[in-house]
């Protein structure tokens, strides 16, 4: 089992920044690749950004691109997502994800095994 906890979400203006961080206790993190995720009011849960169990590889949703950025710290057993130029329409609740172990990063969300809570974050125009 994984556990998952974020953090870090808050009520931002449009234009601004913001970092979200995930702890994963439990299985050794360093062999899970793991994804954010995002849910808005009445939409269904989509892609955000992943990283590979390695750290070598990253993906993002093109709506992302650019402005988002994901990393993770092994020997913090962390994951972090910094937004920055934040968006009105990238209001939702984030969702830290990890799957594996020692598989394929992905965009998917049945790659992923176990879910956080999630976190509010909230852009203001």
């Amino acid at each position: 089992q994984v556990q998952l906890v974020e953090s870090g979400g808050a009520l931002v203006q449009a234009g601004g920044s913001l970092r979200i961080s995930c702890v994963a206790s439990g299985r050794t993190f360093s062999g899970y690749h793991m994804g954010w995720f995002r849910q808005a009011p009445g939409k269904e849960r989509e892609f955000v950004a992943a990283v590979s169990w390695s750290g070598g590889t990253t993906y993002y949703a093109d709506s992302v691109k650019g402005r988002f950025t994901m990393s993770r710290d092994n020997s913090k057993n962390t994951v972090y997502l910094q937004m920055n130029s934040l968006k009105p329409e990238d209001t939702a609740v984030y969702y830290c994800a990890a799957g594996g172990p020692y598989s394929m990063a992905t965009t998917i969300r049945t790659g992923y095994d176990y879910w956080g809570q999630g976190t509010q974050v909230t852009v203001s125009s």
